[in-house]
């Protein structure tokens, strides 16, 4: 509910009239108020974007905390996020937001890529810990449950190593992160009770309604849902993916055609993509790459102001003559083989 401050504001650092506009969602049954909008961590780094400014990027950390965003999310695995975030939060109040990290995603070279033993687990958490420069972070997650070899050793292994640094109060919850919403829902239910949040990317978006099917089933696991990547990782924007996108050929060309009616019209594909999934129903926060202060002010407009009438009806006509039909990538098989040819 907007207007109400949530136990992250703190007064003198905050822009409070904007966190007064800032949403503010209970995050399952974890008793945390996260702002709609959230933070994600892959952006802040030069290993997928190699254009990208590491001060910028800074900048805009302090800023999205400012302006109401209490909920980051990081990874190992994306390259030099999670120091970037060490140095950016050096001067932000401990309180004023919400941390999550991962384990089980280290490298991309496939043949290293995931690691769900126990022992690489705990280590991997030590390590977050000393790059974050924090003595704890608010949510450990599993990466790409849907990856493992089976969820056995999810549920026996890694997160038995999880609820460990729980009990050393070095984490507060547990959560599991997939593109595959249906392998999300079973592990949640194996592990019910032991995990408190889900987060599913790129399957609520223009492109796919997945995770809508399994809304239901997180609510009555009492699971608070991150729904992330509404841009579908940079498909759904004016400038466009990257060139180690997962998309198949068919749908590249459909972004394209989409970023070009909006760049004819004066209108932000990115900004359409935002707005569109911040309507699903139930989920806790809506988490997105922003690399930048521009990316920043986007997203948060989508938010604060909505859409023009004018956004509104382009936004229309791509539902009714673009993105007509629900698309697929694949499994998170496809993701894995393009990223070996990097």
């Amino acid at each position: 509910m907007s207007g109400e401050l949530p136990a992250t504001f703190v007064k003198g650092f905050h822009n409070e009239e904007l966190v007064r506009r800032m949403e503010y969602r209970e995050l399952g049954n974890t008793g945390l108020r996260v702002s709609k909008v959230a933070l994600g961590g892959a952006t802040l780094s030069g290993l997928l974007y190699n254009n990208f400014d590491r001060e910028e990027g800074i900048r805009t950390v302090q800023e999205a905390i400012k302006s109401g965003i209490n909920y980051i999310d990081t990874a190992p695995v994306y390259g030099n996020s999670e120091k970037l975030l060490g140095e950016a939060l050096k001067g932000v109040p401990r309180e004023a937001y919400y941390l999550a990290t991962k384990v089980a995603r280290y490298e991309f070279d496939p043949q290293r890529m995931f690691d769900y033993t126990a022992a690489r687990a705990r280590e991997s958490v030590k390590e977050s810990l000393q790059r974050l420069g924090l003595d704890r972070v608010d949510i450990l997650q599993v990466h790409d449950v849907d990856a493992a070899p089976s969820l056995d050793i999810v549920l026996n292994e890694t997160i038995p190593v999880l609820e460990e640094y729980v009990k050393e109060g070095k984490a507060r919850f547990i959560g599991i992160t997939g593109y595959d919403s249906a392998v999300l829902q079973e592990c949640a239910e194996r592990g019910k009770g032991r995990i408190q949040v889900i987060l599913n990317y790129a399957r609520y978006t223009l492109l796919d309604n997945t995770l809508q099917r399994h809304m239901k089933a997180f609510r009555e696991l009492n699971v608070g849902v991150v729904c992330a990547s509404a841009h579908a990782l940079g498909l759904l924007s004016n400038s466009g993916p990257y060139s180690w996108h997962p998309a198949s050929p068919e749908l590249l060309a459909l972004a394209r055609r989409a970023a070009d009616i909006c760049k004819e019209r004066n209108v932000e594909l990115g900004k359409l993509a935002m707005y569109h999934t911040m309507q699903l129903e139930g989920a806790g926060t809506f988490l997105t790459g922003m690399p930048n202060r521009q990316q920043l002010q986007t997203n948060l407009n989508a938010f604060f102001d909505g859409l023009t009438p004018h956004e509104q009806s382009v936004l229309q006509y791509l539902k009714e003559n673009v993105f007509t039909k629900s698309h697929r990538w694949g499994s998170i098989l496809s993701t894995v083989n393009r990223l070996e040819k990097l």
